[in-house]
């Protein structure tokens, strides 16, 4: 009953196809690796600009010579990292898509700036040494800065998609995706069925699993135990409330293990099949409402899931 995949499910209204975005565990894992990985990186290329080009740039009192060889080699330097930004640029690009976020436009990327007030050749200190070392050097300290300011927009949106990232998780882990005991569908969702007890064609607001009693009924998704107790008709019942809009009802259970106010995993056990309240033999009648609106549970299982 468990599956290496998650499934966000999304649902515009009552009457609406219900659509599936899936993820792999290790495509889930990778990607939250990933933005916390190159944060890091992206922060370390903010942090070696800012003290290996300012520094050197601004305390160079060297003959000539020896300036003309540190500004070829803060241009290498440069030029590594222009490369390791691009990149990181192209896994920013990758995290962004798993998170289900439109790209970066490509002018945001660029990060430039410009107008009145910019710097020019001439306010660099080596200007009224060697005008043509001047400007070597300004177009070094302006390829810095641009790379300083395109890491910090890379930063930004490493922590947009790490944020929706977790809220995609936590949607996950709160939609009632998992089959809710091992047994067989012996009656499905139906807004007209005859009652096997009642023999009267009623609505049918969930799905009965025949199974023996004591089978493991186990929480369909993260949430909230809102209620555990007797219900009129459908006996020992437990009560979720998953957030997001999402409850879920598991009834005729013949033990209650959690109460009210108890949080719980998806998968955990909750209770146990039985045939409590109004049941004509052991099963699980399990209850799906997205804000209070009664749905067909099987719109939610994961494909493959259930019989």
């Amino acid at each position: 009953m468990h599956d290496d995949r998650w499934t966000l499910l999304l649902v515009r209204g009552n009457h609406d196809p219900v659509k599936q975005i899936s993820l792999t565990n290790g495509r889930l894992r990778r990607a939250a690796w990933g933005v916390g990985g190159v944060a890091v990186v992206v922060a370390g290329l903010v942090a070696a600009a800012g003290i290996g080009g300012f520094g050197a740039l601004r305390s160079l009192d060297s003959p000539d010579g020896e300036t003309a060889m540190e500004l070829t080699r803060l241009r290498e330097q440069v030029a590594s990292l222009e490369s390791t930004l691009t990149s990181l640029q192209g896994r920013e690009a990758e995290l962004r898509t798993v998170a289900g976020l439109q790209p970066l436009d490509s002018d945001v990327l660029a990060a430039g700036i410009g107008g009145p007030g910019s710097l020019s050749p001439e306010d660099n200190a080596l200007w009224s040494v060697d005008p043509q070392l001047g400007n070597q050097a300004f177009a070094i300290d302006y390829d810095i800065e641009a790379l300083q300011r395109r890491a910090r927009v890379l930063l930004e949106s490493m922590d947009e998609a790490g944020d929706s990232l977790a809220a995609q998780h936590d949607l996950l882990m709160s939609t009632p995706t998992l089959f809710p005991t091992a047994g067989s569908i012996s009656s499905r969702f139906s807004t007209a069925r005859l009652h096997p007890i009642h023999n009267q064609v009623l609505n049918h607001p969930g799905v009965d699993i025949a199974a023996p009693a004591g089978t493991p009924i186990l929480a369909s998704a993260r949430g909230q135990v809102s209620r555990a107790g007797w219900r009129s008709g459908y006996g020992q019942t437990v009560e979720i409330d998953h957030g997001y809009g999402y409850t879920t009802l598991y009834a005729h259970a013949s033990k209650l293990l959690v109460r009210a106010g108890q949080e719980v995993e998806r998968g955990d056990v909750i209770a146990q099949v039985g045939r409590t309240g109004t049941a004509t033999g052991t099963h699980l009648h399990y209850e799906v409402r997205r804000n209070g609106q009664q749905q067909d549970p099987l719109n939610f299982m994961l494909p493959g899931t259930f019989n």
